[in-house]
């Protein structure tokens, strides 16, 4: 999941001759180059968006003047008029009566994000480059080229020197065992969700629905049954412990959450989002299965969510929308990212020289999804004429790449690697604004899986830029091979909660990345 990097060189002009310069003043200037297209694309944006106030006004201008025009004559006709038509009156006031009641009887209930926790780990479980390769160099299970490859990954992966791994790989050899991790769980998990019902003041046995996602430690008891059990959450609790479905498993969560808080009102919903690497170290020289050893790193989150009304003033977000895509039909896709044993009988996951273009063929499939759901008519006007024209009359048209910028302002790509932070932000058209909570998050914390877009919200709420009104874009890929997008907006101007895993070194960052 490693990409090439990318460097950009600024020149200067020499002198041009008096003579060339008169001539080019006396030139009509170039509009395509003068002008801000990014003004024009806001203006027309900004047109379509608000056609139909903008029809409608002059229609209530009309009226506005045909009745301060009205005399006590044409009143007093108006409501004879009304008299006699009183039964026809009273049948629409009952069906539009009727038609408000079922609506607000039946409409579905918003769910708020009341508060997140991120899990900041000890700094003893730092790994630094040059501890991590002599760790890997100590164990004997890594040959010369293993070794040398690992190094490669590590200097390309845009990771930085304050990374976290679990307490059993901190010795020589690796203490692996049942208990060592589920140590790691229990610390990861209840790290969270102390803090979490630390700064939402929520009693745990207010809870009433609980979903667990980890891909690859899936003990017995669970990890739902752990933290009932820690917590002694009550006895009729709805919890769900979902496994293997990879670094999206964080926003199948929140909509399996969602779900439940539709059906099961005036109750609270906690997420929590980690994965579990003390287990699913590998320890063999397949180079394509060595990669997640350099990227992926400790980390978990634990989200409280509420379907109460009077919930919403102290919640930071709504859910706006959750879209899945799922290309686990095809076979490639299927076994792109695959846990499986190399030819000497050691367990990892694999990773395929097709994942980027099956990750990439899975967002299209997605965004086509999520597109008319979350752009401005605008956008989705020129999308479609574009498409009328490629196919009916040039196929050499460019397909019209829609502009997301104008859906949302922050962008929560998981952290899964550079490669992928890169090709988001080069297909969408991104700025480095809008990837630089991704890329940070990776330098910080690693690829911690599922609860990655968690740390990356928690540095946009660091550095003071949600707005109230602002939609956050969580996209976020898996292994199946999946795609899955949640949108939320802020209630309000949000602030940092208290023990953010930003708090002690956000004021470092953004930092510039080498590679």
């Amino acid at each position: 999941m490693d990409g090439a990097g990318e460097s950009r060189v600024g020149g200067g002009g020499g002198d041009a001759s008096v003579g060339v310069q008169i001539r080019q003043t006396r030139r009509l200037p170039d509009f395509l180059q003068s002008v801000n297209l990014k003004y024009v694309k806001l203006g027309y944006h900004y047109l379509i968006s608000n056609l139909l106030t903008l029809c409608l006004f002059p229609l209530a201008v009309v009226i506005s003047v045909e009745a301060s025009q009205m005399n006590p004559d044409d009143l007093k006709q108006l409501w004879i008029h009304l008299q006699y038509n009183l039964v026809s009156i009273i049948i629409c006031s009952a069906i539009l009566v009727f038609g408000l009641t079922v609506y607000v009887m039946t409409r579905p209930r918003p769910v708020y994000l009341v508060d997140f926790s991120c899990y900041l780990p000890p700094d003893h479980l730092k790994a630094p480059y040059a501890r991590f390769m002599e760790h890997s160099r100590l164990t004997g299970d890594f040959d010369d080229s293993a070794l040398e490859f690992q190094r490669k990954i590590l200097e390309r992966s845009g990771l930085g020197e304050d990374t976290y791994v679990p307490e059993a790989m901190h010795f020589v050899p690796p203490r692996i065992s049942m208990a060592a991790a589920r140590e790691e769980a229990e610390q990861v998990m209840f790290g969270a969700l102390d803090n979490l019902f630390a700064n939402t003041n929520v009693n745990p046995k207010d809870i009433g629905i609980l979903v667990v996602n980890c891909s690859l430690f899936n003990p017995t008891p669970s990890l739902s049954a752990m933290i009932v059990n820690k917590y002694k959450l009550r006895g009729n609790i709805r919890s769900y412990n979902l496994g293997g479905m990879g670094c999206s498993a964080g926003v199948i969560a929140v909509d399996l959450a969602k779900d439940m808080l539709l059906v099961h009102r005036n109750t609270y919903a906690v997420v929590v989002s980690t994965e579990n690497i003390t287990q699913n170290w590998y320890f063999g020289n397949k180079k394509s299965m060595l990669i997640p050893n350099c990227l992926f790193r400790v980390g978990g989150s634990a989200v409280l969510l509420s379907n109460r009304s009077r919930d919403k003033r102290r919640s930071k977000y709504r859910l706006v929308h959750v879209v899945r895509t799922h290309r686990g039909a095809d076979d490639k896709a299927f076994r792109c990212v695959y846990q499986e044993q190399d030819d000497t009988g050691r367990t990892g996951v694999s990773l395929s020289k097709d994942l980027m273009a099956i990750a990439g063929e899975t967002l299209k499939t997605n965004i086509t999804t999520l597109g008319p759901l979350v752009l401005p008519i605008s956008e989705q006007i020129l999308f479609f004429m574009t498409l009328v024209v490629k196919k009916l009359f040039n196929g050499k048209v460019k397909p019209y790449i829609p502009d997301f910028k104008l859906a949302f302002e922050h962008f929560c790509i998981h952290a899964g690697g550079r490669a992928v932070i890169d090709e988001l932000e080069k297909n969408l058209q991104l700025s480095p604004v809008h990837v630089e909570a991704s890329r940070m998050t990776l330098h910080r914390f690693g690829n911690t899986s599922s609860s990655s877009i968690w740390y990356e919200l928690a540095y946009i709420e660091a550095k003071g830029r949600m707005r109230r009104g602002n939609r956050v874009w969580q996209i976020a890929f898996g292994s199946g091979f999946k795609c899955n997008s949640a949108i939320w907006e802020a209630l309000r101007h949000v602030k940092p909660s208290n023990n953010s895993p930003w708090e002690d070194c956000i004021d470092k960052y953004p930092v510039t990345l080498s590679y």
